[in-house]
């Protein structure tokens, strides 16, 4: 399918383009320049987001410089780093217009796509993700997504997190299930799946990284995965629950066990080792149990603390009364409550 493919009759609609910005100050302009050839292509009235994660190399000055030369780029900085998703968040509730599409800041995600993910949202579809026809990335990185999808699974189904990408395009309407979320641990695709179900998935084409490396590494995919599943899952739960049931099951067949030589034999079982063996194993699924209930206090406790996904520190001249709007509907609802 051409990546400018549409639907015989024109859907009326505008796009926000939102970009998650981390250490990208060489990649911008191409980047922009690419979006803007593709999505004029297109022909449907635009804005472009970029979110600055605070990555400290200068792409927030490359920004601002792209916002004096083009309205249609809305630049916002986080006060601090806080994260991919985070910094999509602040995107996504700060977008204008009617579908939104995130992206990846690197070129590794085709601007000339977006319209393969368009053509598949009109068909139905609510959120739709482009799924790399193949991974650019090296062993460790694409086992470490793999990881990471598994952990989706328990939070948003199976099917679903089999396709999660960070190249989607969604109706700008669904934000409205998360609008009052307020959580340091963000995930777009939980969010996502708490306002709907129509899940949609188109193969695209997946481009080499040309500038710098990777700044999403295995070990913040891990760390990620270990959110979702503490963060938006009762999966570890049931897991310590299953473990304990088997536990069970084998102290009972080992005290079973020991009654029959008894009985039978008429002499006690011998074995101190075998007996320190099975003590260290119900103490060590004890210990793993705990230290899961303790994870899940743990972010409750950060619950309480009502600690913001981010905090918005500069903006664009064309942002600025967007972010103002936005903290002013933050305190309406916070004096509400």
């Amino acid at each position: 399918m051409n990546a400018n493919t549409r639907n015989a009759e024109p859907v009326a609609r505008s796009l926000s383009i939102v970009i998650p910005v981390y250490r990208s100050r060489a990649t911008l302009p191409k980047l922009h320049a690419r979006l803007v050839d593709a999505l004029q292509a297109i022909g449907d009235p635009f804005e472009i987001v970029l979110v600055e994660d605070c990555g400290g190399d200068g792409s927030w000055e490359v920004i601002k410089e792209l916002a004096s030369h083009d309205a249609r780029v809305r630049g916002i900085r986080l006060s601090r780093n806080y994260g991919q998703h985070n910094a999509i968040l602040c995107g996504v509730r700060n977008a204008r217009h009617d579908v939104i599409v995130t992206m990846d800041d690197d070129l590794q995600h085709p601007p000339d796509q977006i319209g393969v993910l368009l053509a598949k949202l009109d068909d139905g579809c609510d959120v739709v993700y482009g799924v790399a026809q193949a991974e650019q990335h090296g062993l460790l990185r694409n086992f470490a997504s793999r990881f990471t999808k598994l952990a989706l699974q328990s939070a948003i189904g199976a099917e679903n997190a089999r396709n999660v990408s960070a190249f989607r395009a969604f109706h700008t309407r669904l934000r409205d299930a998360f609008r009052d979320f307020q959580n340091p641990f963000v995930s777009i695709d939980v969010l996502l799946s708490w306002a709907t179900s129509a899940f949609g998935a188109v193969k695209v084409r997946h481009e080499p990284r040309r500038e710098g490396v990777s700044n999403y590494t295995v070990g913040k995919l891990v760390n990620h995965a270990f959110n979702l599943l503490t963060g938006f899952s009762a999966a570890p739960l049931r897991l310590v629950s299953i473990i304990g049931f088997l536990f069970t099951l084998f102290g009972f067949a080992v005290l079973a066990r020991v009654l029959v030589v008894y009985v039978l034999y008429g002499s006690p079982v011998q074995g101190f080792v075998f007996l320190a063996t099975i003590i260290t194993m119900f103490s060590g699924v004890q210990l793993f149990t705990l230290g899961i209930f303790g994870e899940y206090l743990a972010r409750i406790f950060g619950r309480t603390m009502d600690r913001p996904a981010y905090v918005m520190g500069e903006a664009t001249e064309d942002a600025v009364a967007t972010v103002r709007s936005d903290v002013a509907g933050e305190r309406a609802r916070s004096e509400t409550v």
